[in-house]
């Protein structure tokens, strides 16, 4: 489950993360209030809160919202009334909502932090080594996404334990490395500090300030935020699930949760069905290797059964995005013949009008192979993961 920037910032607040002065408004004359309270003279940033990155760079499809993005920097105290029209009721669009965009509904009001450098700091479950990693890189002119595809020696990484605080040589390895000056050295402790703790009480699933601010006095302050957190967990934290927005998720991601499935979407036109976080981002890497992108994928975890399943996969096969799809399964106590059942019945009352490549391994894996076998479904079966790859983006070919 994801959350606002201004709910991600409360939470990190209240471990003496520092954040700019500033509030959620709903109309233009909040957003106008509010501005007041957070500086007299600004300047201030308005900021259109969507569960999206690239918001700064994004275009709202209607032309009355005017020609700049989702983030705006307001130097004039009669700007702020107009811009909150224009952006309040409009679609944003960014590279990852999507074309459809999505609507803004509320803006995040704050005032404009004068800061000397930025960097991005995070923390993730790194699922190989069973631990928490902390990412840290400098970003003054480039992305943090696009350094980890094309400069991944640039981002630093910490394993942190999973217990108590970080260890004050690894502050200090962060310090070094970012080049910071002694006088951040404590603001340095308590952010890195505050993320781990954060982390571990909310069971986040990642957490990330993108990006950091150095201010002239050494101070460090967030000047964005982003919490994801465990759904399973979720049961432990009332009161973050009562911070879901509905109006975020989309239709299908509404339906998946039903069945306690994990779903997302993204701008590709791969759709993947998988049973672990750790083999959706391994078909995603190995799909991204052939120039095929993901359009969405299921993560089809905990107890389920054949009708559960069928009405995964057809969440798949009815997306308009799909042009192939990858059914990559390891079965332990998710019985692979229960997947076979769950596509034959999916495909038999929606049709299979694209590619279908799978790939089973684990219980029950010979019996799901020969249930697929005798349904006579044009599905392409595989041995192996890299094998489903390769023959998913052979028939894709076929089809082009």
């Amino acid at each position: 489950m994801n959350i606002h920037e201004y709910q991600a910032k409360k939470i990190l607040q209240q471990y003496g993360i520092r954040i700019p002065k500033g509030g959620v408004a709903y109309t233009p004359n909040e957003a106008k209030r509010i501005a007041a309270k957070a500086s007299r003279s600004g300047p201030w940033v308005l900021k259109a809160q969507i569960q999206s990155g690239a918001r700064q760079k994004g275009y709202f499809l209607e032309k009355s919202a005017g020609p700049r993005g989702g983030i705006r920097l307001i130097k004039s105290r009669r700007d702020i009334l107009r811009n909150a029209e224009q952006m309040l009721g409009s679609t944003l669009v960014t590279i990852q909502t999507g074309p459809e965009g999505k609507p803004v509904s509320r803006l995040y009001v704050e005032e404009f932090s004068k800061i000397a450098r930025i960097f991005y700091a995070g923390i993730a479950i790194d699922r190989v080594n069973s631990a928490l990693v902390l990412l840290v890189a400098s970003i003054k002119n480039e992305s943090i996404t696009n350094i980890a595809f094309n400069h991944p020696d640039k981002i630093l990484k910490i394993n942190l334990d999973i217990e108590g605080d970080t260890k004050p040589e690894q502050v200090k390895q962060v310090m070094d490395f970012l080049k910071l000056p002694p006088k951040s050295a404590r603001s340095l402790e308590i952010l890195i500090n505050g993320l781990h703790r954060a982390f571990i009480d909310y069971d986040a699933s990642m957490i990330e300030i993108n990006p950091v601010g150095v201010l002239k006095n050494g101070e460090l302050v967030a000047v964005d935020a982003k919490i994801s957190f465990d759904d399973n967990a979720l049961f432990r934290h009332p009161e973050i699930a009562a911070l879901r927005d509905d109006c975020e998720v989309s239709e299908r991601e509404l339906q998946a949760a039903k069945y306690k499935f994990d779903y997302r979407e993204f701008n590709g036109s791969i759709g993947c069905i998988v049973n672990g976080d750790g083999l959706a981002l391994a078909v995603m890497d190995m799909l991204r290797v052939k120039n095929l992108d993901t359009a969405c994928f299921l993560n089809v975890k905990g107890g389920v059964d054949k009708d559960k399943i069928a009405s995964g996969i057809k969440i798949i096969m009815t997306n308009p995005r799909v042009e192939g799809i990858l059914i990559n399964i390891l079965g332990g106590f998710l019985r692979c013949n229960l997947i076979a059942d769950g596509i034959i019945a999916a495909a038999s009352e929606v049709g299979l009008n694209v590619p279908l490549v799978v790939r089973f391994e684990g219980t029950n894996k010979e019996d799901a192979r020969e249930i697929l076998d005798k349904s006579k479904l044009p599905i392409i079966l595989a041995d192996t993961m890299e094998e489903a790859v390769a023959k998913l983006a052979e028939a894709m070919e076929e089809v082009d």
